[in-house]
Order: C-alpha cells, then structure tokens, then sequence
C-alpha cells in the first residue's frame, strides 16, 4: 500500500467519528446501555469496542505505547466476550464511553503526528472497523426499530433494469489487486474459470417477495432446504424480518427486499426456478466490462459459497479477521447496502454470516444456468 498523506489520514479519522457521533446522538445514556435485541450488542459496547480496537492497533501496535487501559482488553475483545455476555458485564456507561473514546483518539492523532502513517493500512483498517461497527449499530436499531434503522433516502430508480443478464464462460481475475487497501480475506488475486451463467440485473424487490409469501412461499415444503425448514418452523417465520404483523413490507414496494436469512433467499431462488449465484459469479458479472450489475448498494446480496480462504490466503494482520470464520458455518454476501460507508464499499469485499442471521440488511439477487 502506498505511503497514505498523513492530513487524508488525519481527516478519514475524524470524518469516521463524527459520523459514529451522529448515529448515537439521538439516543439516551439509558438507551445506549440497554439490550435491545439477545443476538445484538448493546450500543454502548460497541462504541467502546471501536475505541479499544483503536489503542490497540495505533497506540500499541503502530506507537508502541502502553494500553490506555488495559484492563479493558478483554471485556472489549469480541472473542473473549462474545456477544450474549455483553449485556452483563461491567463496560464503560454512560459519559465514561465517550470520554475514554475522545482520550484514545488523543493518543492516535499523538502518535499520527509524531510517526506519521507508515503505509496507512494499520489508519484504514481502524477507519474501516468503525465504519462496519456503525452498520452493526444500524442493525441493532432496526431491531429495535429505532431512528437510524431504515434508509431514509428515496429507493433508488432502477428504471428498466428487470431481466437477465447472460454472461458468458470464461476465466477472470477474482480478488483485490495489489496496492491499495483490502482485508486478507479479498486476496490474493486469482485467477478463476466461471462456466457461463445468466445473473438478475436487479435485486428482487418488496413487491415479489410479497407475492412469494402470499403464493405460499413459506409454507411449501418442496422450495425449502431440510435446515432452512426446520429452521422456519422453530422459529414460525412468514415474512421477512421487519415486516408487519400481518406480513406486509414497511418499506417501499421497489426498494430491494431486506432482512431475509440465507435460507429464505434459499427457498425464494427455488420457488422461481433459479439459484443464489456462486461468489466468482456474482464478482466476474459486477467487473464485466460489457454489461454488467453494477445496479448494487441498497442490500447485500446473499451467494451459494461457504467463506473461505482464496487459494494461497495468509492471515493479515491478525487470524481473527476471517480465517476463524472459514468453513462450511458460514455464506458470503456480496455488493453493499444503504447503510455501508462509502469508504468500506468495493467489489471485491466479502462480508459472512450464519444462514438463518436476518438483523444483516441483507437481500437476493438470482441467477440461472445457461442451457
């Protein structure tokens, strides 16, 4: 990564905060402490976890410093305090958060000013981890139904952009290239052979999920995978999350349907005859320079692939990023939604989660075999 200007990093910094700083602002001392949802964070852990993660990779790591407090590590170290504790620990409340999150930007613009950037990844990656820490607040308001947890903007006009788009077989380069920021997780490039395929130019919207569920969708058992049915009928899912009580989308009916877990989009793709495309489709059809889906960003869109590692992968800077996520657990999603930084957006990020997780702003995007 080429050497980063150190005001460009300095800036990235504060425009991160200030954008984490507005999301919060609305909510009580009360509000921010309190469990809104058993599978999400309470706010304030996370805005102590994102200033942890800070001290940690530029005061320590890049500084060499001392911890601000390290008596914090763990309790802010989401593997050793996974998320169904942290409503129960002793984290930082109320003013203290916000005080211990200005003392460690402090500290970074210190050590910033003093030993400049280097190559910047260790600034991006902290900038990043605000930014995807912001979405995960974003999720935890949308299930709290909380300001701050629907897109406020128009839904975008897709104009004529239904149907198919075939692309056509053939290798392509899939990955992050070098130079430039992008998590281990993106690389190394590589090249892959994808046999030809047709991919929806758009995402599927409020509208047809809605006819889906009132065609039966969610009651005919041969569209459902064996672990996505059991799945539904513990759960006694009918509708996306979000929804109405009596199943009808909040959201407008064009805008891309959210908060479906992988199952549902699953059983969706089955019931039209269709599949969830591969991850090496999905990316070779949004870097086709002829005709391509660039038509992203209201939703992620689920794919059929387990997360793994590319082939030659090399954990960086630390194994807990991805590699302890790689596996058959795991499905990638792809693309970008609403409520993503425009900085964290790319092509060839891979964002993971658990099949039956619906708090992503997640949605579906469908695709055939040619032939």
């Amino acid at each position: 990564m080429a050497i980063a200007a150190q005001p460009a990093v300095a800036e990235a910094l504060r425009h991160a905060r200030a954008r984490t700083l507005s999301l919060v602002a609305p909510f009580s001392h009360e509000e921010l402490e309190r469990v809104h949802h058993p599978l999400m964070s309470p706010l304030c852990w996370d805005l102590g976890h994102i200033a942890a993660y800070e001290d940690l990779w530029i005061a320590h790591r890049h500084g060499g410093g001392d911890l601000l407090r390290g008596d914090l590590a763990d309790l802010y170290d989401a593997f050793e305090t996974p998320r169904r504790v942290r409503g129960d620990i002793p984290c930082l409340h109320g003013d203290e958060v916000f005080e211990y999150m200005a003392a460690v930007r402090e500290r970074t613009l210190a050590v910033l000013d003093r030993d400049g950037p280097g190559d910047g990844s260790l600034f991006e990656m902290v900038v990043r981890h605000e930014a995807q820490h912001d979405e995960t607040m974003r999720q935890t308001l949308f299930l709290a139904d909380l300001a701050g947890g629907r897109p406020s903007a128009a839904p975008r006009d897709w104009g004529a952009a239904a149907g198919w788009i075939q692309v056509p077989g053939g290798p392509f380069a899939m990955g992050a290239r070098t130079g430039g920021f992008a998590f281990d997780n993106e690389r190394p490039r590589h090249r892959v052979d994808v046999p030809a395929f047709r991919i929806a130019r758009r995402p599927v919207t409020n509208a047809t999920w809605l006819r889906f569920c009132e065609g039966g969708g969610y009651e005919r058992r041969e569209w459902w995978s064996r672990e996505g049915w059991a799945w539904k009928e513990e759960y006694d899912i009918t509708h996306p999350e979000g929804w109405t009580a009596d199943g009808r989308p909040r959201e407008h009916a064009e805008r891309p349907v959210m908060h479906v877990s992988w199952f549902e989009a699953d059983a969706f793709a089955r019931a039209h005859g269709a599949r969830l495309p591969t991850e090496a489709e999905w990316e070779k059809a949004a870097t086709w320079n002829q005709e391509s889906i660039r038509q992203i960003g209201e939703a992620w869109e689920w794919t059929s692939s387990n997360f793994g590692g590319y082939p030659g992968f090399t954990a960086q800077p630390y194994r807990e990023y991805s590699e302890v996520f790689f596996g058959d657990r795991y499905r990638v999603l792809r693309g970008w939604s609403w409520a993503t930084e425009a900085r964290v957006r790319s092509i060839t990020f891979r964002n993971w989660d658990l099949p039956q997780r619906r708090q992503i702003f997640a949605g579906v995007r469908l695709a055939k075999d040619v032939g």
